[in-house]
């Protein structure tokens, strides 16, 4: 009887162990992108996530796992709250005091560099895929992405677009050279409207009307939040431009917009399709 209560309570002890040492191994992952968050999930490592930001919207079921803030204004503690073992997200969407603070509380924190390009987006899956131990998934992932991308019809005109980003009439900003927006614009076979500047620029009623766009693009959110396209008309001088003449008003979800991600050749073949 001694010896099998023996047996049993080192049988015991064994399936502990295991236990322990297999949800060691299983990470715990905190993402801090939308477009490493789709990545992630396009690699079959979804399982592995436990938090994301607010700009993680696809796919639709990441909306049932917690939100620590969008990637601008993360906090440490939000994040350390969800007692991750791993934090990723890219060289641009977390501030270094941040990172600093993560990495002191013994967190693994892994950031990607984000190119804005094709060939940047497939470099991206391939270092995540990587870091996940998913190699295996990568040709079916590329595959997809460049079947979509053979859809893409471009305008023979290449009009100008011009991108502007609204939070309400209060909030409105122009997208200028190097941004991801005009990255996708030119891949969709359009130019950008803003030029002599990188990154945003507030709008200015004068500067739209020297700008002149044959487009006005806007994520869906944002053209939202002016109460649709007559509340777009009615901000100065977008009724005096040849889009807001003409009703050129193009809306599009804003990470599939700008993600660079998985779904590259869907956006841009949607966008090229709206150009048309």
């Amino acid at each position: 009887m001694h010896h099998l209560r023996f047996f049993l309570l080192s049988g015991l002890l064994l399936l502990l162990m295991v236990g322990r040492q297999s949800a060691a191994a299983t990470p715990r992952i905190v993402s801090l992108n939308g477009t490493i968050s789709e990545i992630i999930c396009a690699l079959g490592r979804q399982p592995q996530l436990v938090g994301v930001d607010v700009t993680s919207t696809y796919p639709v079921s990441l909306a049932q796992l917690p939100r620590v803030g969008h990637n601008r204004n993360i906090s440490a503690e939000g994040v350390l709250a969800l007692n991750p073992t791993l934090v990723v997200g890219t060289t641009e969407s977390l501030k270094p005091e941040v990172a600093s603070q993560l990495k002191a509380a013994g967190i693994a924190v892994h950031l990607f560099r984000q190119e804005y390009s094709v060939a940047g987006t497939k470099q991206l899956i391939k270092e995540m895929a990587a870091t996940f131990g998913a190699t295996a998934q990568v040709p079916a992932v590329l595959a997809r992405l460049d079947a979509d991308l053979t859809k893409v019809k471009r305008s023979a005109t290449a009009p100008k677009v011009l991108f502007i980003y609204a939070r309400g009439a209060g909030t409105l900003m122009v997208a200028g050279q190097g941004t991801s927006v005009e990255k996708m614009v030119h891949l969709a076979g359009a130019r950008n409207a803003a030029t002599g500047f990188s990154d945003f620029k507030p709008l200015t009623a004068e500067a739209l009307v020297a700008a002149n766009p044959d487009v006005l693009l806007l994520f869906d959110s944002g053209l939202q939040s002016l109460g649709g396209t007559a509340g777009l008309l009615q901000i100065p001088g977008v009724a005096q431009t040849t889009a807001g003449r003409t009703g050129r008003i193009i809306e599009m979800d804003g990470q599939l917009l700008t993600g660079f991600g998985p779904r590259l050749g869907q956006a841009t073949a949607e966008l090229a399709s709206k150009l048309k």
